[in-house]
């Protein structure tokens, strides 16, 4: 039984005893970071310079990161962690990398900003461009809600029209008129879900819910040929890993097609993670614009969006829809992109990342349903996602319990006091990098299966108390 156990969690390879009832670890000392965060509220909006940073979700003050390598980071009080977090999904090859770091090097010797064209940008456009059918022209910026911004504004200048679906669920950044959550109804306007969103903006977004035809079909038949463009992360990542059907995606390109609208594909975190073509090559859909962010600077702030030649005529200097940004194609960032983009297109990369994430997801989930823990851990390429629930699919918002976040915090905390780092939310999703080796993955696994212990235990539902 002891080895069937063994092989059932960690394999033949790494043994020892399958975790039995795990106590707490004591809390990990964090003295530099509190200090550091007490300091940091002098001057930032709550202590950040993003929201998600200030740990409200979870137990304890922010960890404020010293340095990275490898899949580790140290924070301020020295301590080390395997990093699932990934600079929230750009360091597919994880920190520091050597050919980016001597890459970015090298480059920084000639200067770091000139507000002109360099070669660094042909270069990183021409080997995206080569490797990519999905489009035929590109426009780098500086960030994901940049690219996402310029995409809804070349959308609405190519259709002349005026109003965007979007999905309730899905986040595209802090663009005013896509910071909205649905109303009451099946079809609606969005309200704003942020102070400063003017009204008229939000009016011109329309909400649906995820995983419903009608809704979308009702939208275009409500707003017939008024609809400039109907937006969808590639893979749902921002509120757990909604991971949608392959049938409803090609639904989707299916009646924007039949509207006359532009199917656009936020592929901020999934491009170049799923694969180098991301999740238009995943779901065999070609979008009509795509937008990319974080990944493809190598941990450089940078985006892009692009489409096909026609669309991207519609952009200035060539067209009339207006885009500038005096540091985009930052030489730096190109750099940084170059090395890290020609590193993923050597040969086996996605299919050996892949391969290690799927192994990693099913073998915790074998834990839990060994457990019977009401656990489930959802994947897609390299990206993992922790809900405790006992639904086979989780598609939309709706289908997450917000209590089940109480469970989320224990684990939270006891992962980090067992040095694994993930994202402050459990809303949040993971990454796996090229640079998690075996080791670290099964050593990641028991701290994850001493976690899940500890938590059920804990946080014990009324109707799991027998």
């Amino acid at each position: 039984m002891l080895d069937s156990l063994k092989k059932m969690f960690v394999g033949s390879e790494e043994e020892y005893e399958p975790v039995a009832n795990a106590d707490r670890k004591p809390d990990i000392i964090r003295t530099k970071s509190a200090a550091l965060y007490e300091k940091a509220k002098n001057y930032f909006p709550g202590g950040v310079n993003s929201p998600v940073r200030a740990f409200k979700s979870v137990h304890g003050t922010p960890l404020f990161i010293q340095k990275g390598d490898g899949c580790f980071v140290w924070d301020a009080d020295g301590n080390q962690f395997i990093d699932f977090c990934c600079s929230w999904g750009p360091l597919i090859l994880g920190h520091n990398n050597v050919e980016i770091r001597t890459k970015v090097t090298a480059t920084i010797q000639d200067g770091m900003s000139f507000g002109a064209p360099t070669a660094l940008e042909n270069e990183l456009a021409e080997l995206i461009l080569k490797n990519n059918s999905i489009i035929q022209k590109i426009r780098f910026v500086s960030s994901g809600t940049e690219a996402v911004m310029s995409a809804i504004r070349l959308a609405r200048g190519y259709t002349k029209r005026e109003k965007i679906i979007k999905f309730e669920g899905c986040y595209h950044g802090h663009v005013d008129s896509l910071l909205v959550k649905a109303g009451s109804g099946l079809v609606t306007f969005g309200e704003t879900s942020s102070a400063g969103v003017p009204r008229g903006f939000a009016e011109e977004t329309i909400v649906v819910p995820l995983n419903d035809r009608k809704a979308v079909e009702e939208a275009f038949k409500q707003f017939k040929g008024q609809i400039a463009a109907l937006i969808i992360e590639g893979v749902p990542a921002n509120n757990g890993l909604l991971l949608q059907d392959p049938d409803y995606i090609q639904f989707l390109r299916t009646i924007s097609t039949k509207n006359k609208s532009l199917l656009i594909f936020d592929e901020v975190i999934t491009g170049f993670r799923l694969g180098f073509e991301g999740a238009a090559k995943y779901y065999d859909v070609r979008p009509d614009i795509v937008t990319y962010g974080k990944i493809i600077g190598g941990g450089m702030p940078v985006g892009a969006y692009g489409a096909s030649a026609e669309i991207m005529s519609n952009v200035s200097p060539d067209g009339a829809v207006y885009q500038a940004g005096t540091l985009s194609g930052n030489p730096v960032a190109m750099a940084a992109g170059i090395a890290q983009l020609t590193q993923l297109l050597k040969s086996n990369f996605y299919r050996d990342l892949n391969n290690k994430t799927t192994e990693f997801a099913e073998s915790i989930q074998r834990f839990a349903t060994a457990r019977n823990y009401k656990f489930k851990v959802f994947s897609v390429g390299s990206i993992f996602w922790f809900a405790f629930t006992e639904k086979e699919k989780i598609q939309t918002a709706d289908d997450i319990d917000p209590s089940s976040m109480e469970k989320f915090k224990i684990v939270h905390r006891e992962l980090l006091n067992r040095g694994i780092y993930l994202g402050p939310s459990g809303y949040e999703v993971g990454f796996i990098s090229a640079a998690h080796s075996k080791v670290d993955l099964e050593r990641a696994k028991r701290a994850i299966f001493e976690s899940l212990d500890v938590a059920f235990r804990t946080a014990r539902p009324a109707d799991e108390s027998s």
